[in-house]
């Protein structure tokens, strides 16, 4: 989303201190959109490449899937490969003689298949359970590390880390003015709304504002605020609790009638609709837009997403293209549909799904609500306007 110069540029910032910069790819080495794949970070920041392999069920074969990445492209450094779901003694011997004698990569540790690695590391829709509601939390890091100890060659990972080229300084972002000096942006942050990037909320923090966390289960107001950011998270597995809270609801609805900027991302979307029907039930919401929404078992929309602004609101410009992305289950329920609420969106959909009919960015008075994930580095204008925004609701 936010282009190579920028990634590099977190990067090298967030990896001056001594140690091991461990970078976690995403699905298969060269899955991805255009040139946006793990192995093209890989090439970007010059880090050694360790393959982790599923072994289960398979022997020989894991051979030539090893041997099939290395020799797709020539412009990675492969340390070594990982085996996850070794079977037993057996297993791990058949598989390490075949690596030997066909590959030319060390193996770098053999994982056993775990009978209990669904309860160690429980997960749901959209992704793993988040770390505010496992209550074994405690205990997972010990039990990751002993397994690590037990099955990975750690001297041998950083030996292949030791591999990594240096990299060039960065050129630094530039400073920006404290134009947000004595507001205070709230942003709901508990188990229901957990999705921000760091950088969006470091970004309103660099203008001077205060950050203000909310939460809509345990509060029952906004209190005194200049403008709220509701990001994503899971608003459908706490939609009883959030719908019991009506002080809140009716706090949210109150300040979106009354002017409060409000920049809402999927969840809070949902936390703004109408209602929210899940698992056959119907949860109201805060209500401030006109739609009804409903979850489906399958993802509506997931993947990077184009956009075109072209009707005004609040936060962009119109004709500023946005890129982002997307990640739900939920959509506009048949009714909404029919009635065409979603029709007048304030973003043409170019790539992706958002609220469906090509369209996303509801928009009333100076609120915004959108199925679209921006990151503040690829709109760089995003938080400067909802501080200006803020700016403006405090006169």
């Amino acid at each position: 989303m936010a282009g190579p110069a920028c990634v590099y540029r977190r990067f090298v910032t967030h990896a001056k201190t001594p140690g091991l910069a461990i970078i976690e790819g995403n699905r298969g080495i060269f899955d991805g959109k255009g040139a946006n794949s793990t192995a093209d970070l890989a090439k970007l920041l010059k880090a050694p490449v360790v393959l982790v392999v599923d072994a289960a069920k398979t022997t020989r074969t894991v051979a030539a899937l090893i041997n099939g990445c290395l020799s797709f492209t020539d412009r990675l450094d492969f340390a070594g490969v990982i085996l996850n779901k070794v079977a037993g003694p057996r297993h791990k011997a058949v598989l390490t003689a075949a690596i030997k004698r066909y590959c030319h990569v060390p193996v770098l540790g053999m994982a056993p298949r775990l009978a209990d690695d669904a309860a160690l590391i429980p997960n749901r829709h959209l992704g793993l359970v988040t770390p505010s509601e496992f209550s074994r939390l405690a205990g997972l890091g010990p039990r990751l590390a002993a397994i690590a100890e037990r099955c990975l060659d750690i001297q041998g990972l950083i030996r292949a880390a030791q591999r990594a080229a240096p990299l060039a300084a960065a050129v630094s972002a530039p400073a920006v003015k404290k134009i947000g000096a004595g507001l205070k942006i709230g942003y709901f942050k508990d188990s229901a709304f957990t999705f921000y990037y760091p950088e969006n909320l470091e970004a309103l923090s660099a203008y001077g504002a205060k950050l203000v966390p909310i939460s809509p289960l345990r509060h029952s107001s906004l209190g005194s605020i200049d403008a709220l950011y509701i990001g994503g998270g899971f608003p459908e597995t706490h939609a009883r609790q959030l719908s019991v809270n009506r002080a809140m609801m009716r706090s949210v609805r109150q300040a979106g009638q009354n002017g409060l900027p409000i920049y809402a991302e999927c969840g809070g979307l949902i936390y703004l609709s109408r209602s929210l029907i899940f698992q056959g039930r119907r949860y109201p919401m805060a209500g401030l837009f006109r739609i009804e929404l409903v979850m489906h078992p399958r993802p509506v929309g997931h993947g990077y997403t184009h956009l075109r602004v072209v009707r005004p609101n609040p936060f962009f410009k119109t004709g500023l293209k946005i890129k982002g992305h997307e990640f739900h289950y939920s959509g506009l329920t048949e009714a909404s549909q029919r009635k065409k609420q979603a029709s007048i969106g304030c973003m043409k959909v170019e790539t992706g799904t958002g609220l469906g009919n090509k369209t996303d960015g509801l928009v009333y008075k100076n609120v915004l609500g959108c199925y679209t994930h921006i990151h503040s580095d690829a709109v760089k204008t995003w938080a400067s306007r909802l501080v200006l925004s803020a700016s403006c609701n405090k006169k």
